[in-house]
This record gives C-alpha cells, structure tokens and sequence, in this order.
C-alpha cells in the first residue's frame, strides 16, 4: 500500500519557517504593508487607458448593442366585463385554449379510462 502524503505544499511550509527562522536570529526584516499606498496604487490598474476617453464609452454601446431589432409590445384593448357571467369567461377561457387542444381532459375522457381500467390508453 502506499503513503499518502496529508502535507499539500511542503516547499512554502519549509519556506515560511525558514524566513521565520531568519526574522528571529536579526538577518532579516519583517516585511512591511502600506494598505491605503497599495489601495491608492491599484487605483490607476482599475480604469483602462480606453477608458479614460470618450472611446470606451463608444466601444462599450457598441459592444453591448442588441444584434436584431427588438419589437416594441402592442397594447391590445379588451374592455373588462363587469356582468360576471361564467358563460362570458368559458367563451374567453376558448379562446385562450380552445377544446380538443392537446392536454385537455373532459368527464367523458376520464369515464372511458375508469370504465377500461387503465387511464391513459
């Protein structure tokens, strides 16, 4: 059986303590971090040159411009009935999905498949 070695990265481990070895005996310094100096430097890196002129700006509409004409909605009237008739909304539900449209499954569809004893067939 072999070894399985649990340690993934024992060249940064030896690493680490030999520059702590080295902190400790006076050979080496600590190095030191300017947070708002290393803030205020990867300010220049966030803006590209392009975008420094009214170019960028320019090949960004273009870049992000739609490649077909995208149609505007139509506003379709339909007064609202206020009888509250169910016959009035079982014409509208027609012509929404009109009978005999795939799916649809009336009492005398479900009849047939009791009656046979297996729905579906």
């Amino acid at each position: 059986m072999s070894e399985i070695n649990t340690e993934s990265n024992n060249e940064q481990t030896f690493d680490a303590q030999q520059i702590t070895e080295s902190v400790e005996a006076g050979e080496q310094k600590l190095p030191t971090v300017d947070v708002s100096a290393d803030y205020e430097a990867s300010k220049e890196f966030s803006v590209s040159e392009i975008d420094r002129t009214g170019a960028g700006a320019k090949a960004a509409a273009a870049a992000t411009a739609p490649k077909f004409d995208i149609p505007s909605p139509k506003e379709i009237a339909k007064p609202a009935d206020s009888s509250g008739k169910s016959d009035d909304f079982r014409s509208m539900a027609q012509e929404i999905q009109p009978a005999g449209a795939p799916g649809n499954v009336s009492d005398d569809l479900i009849d047939k498949a009791i009656d046979r004893g297996t729905p579906g067939s």
